[in-house]
């Protein structure tokens, strides 16, 4: 009876060994920058889309506390601001991309886009310590809980404490590094 936020951290944890073990071994330029491109869109689409998606369902939600009226028209200038802070004032909104509020079906649950951006920061963190100790008896524990206790109790147990910066921290340096490594491929 595991909760699906733990299913994810489990998968992503491994796509991104399997994406370090597949970046580990090729030397082909093309091929490297195809991989490294992909990982660089499981960050933007996953961990900074995500999170601008729960800013935009808070932002909805304390208008309607707030007793604003919250209708397409404040939720597509919401969500075009939202776009400008998260992605830059150089971004090209098309015609449509301010709309694509309206198309999200989990903006429609309550507040659960965020657990995608934690659970992927938490992935790339397991993996980031498994990859530098060659140590995995703490994920391997974590992976044995199966549900056994809430999902932050769990992650502790592979050395992920969500209560602290540290562990979006340290997907960040990932995206970084990996953001430099690209700029120095092409």
């Amino acid at each position: 009876d595991y909760v699906i936020f733990v299913a994810e951290v489990a998968s992503t944890c491994n796509e991104a060994l399997l994406m370090q073990y597949l970046l580990g071994r090729t030397e082909d330029k093309k091929e490297r920058a195809y991989l490294i491109n992909y990982f660089l869109e499981q960050f933007r689409t996953t961990l900074y889309r995500q999170t601008m998606f729960a800013e935009f369902e808070l932002k909805m939600s304390e208008l309607t506390a707030k007793g604003e009226s919250v209708n397409a028209e404040t939720a597509t200038k919401v969500y075009h601001d939202l776009i400008d802070l998260y992605f830059g004032p150089d971004i090209v909104h098309d015609e449509y991309i301010d709309l694509e509020w309206a198309r999200i079906p989990h903006f429609y649950y309550n507040f659960y886009v965020y657990q995608y951006a934690t659970g992927f920061s938490s992935a790339v963190a397991i993996a980031r310590h498994i990859l530098e100790t060659g140590d995995a008896s703490e994920y391997l524990r974590f992976l044995s809980t199966g549900g056994s206790d809430y999902p932050l109790n769990e992650l502790k147990i592979a050395g992920i404490d969500l209560t602290k910066p540290d562990t979006v921290k340290s997907a960040l340096e990932v995206f970084a590094n990996t953001v430099k490594e690209f700029e120095a491929l092409l």
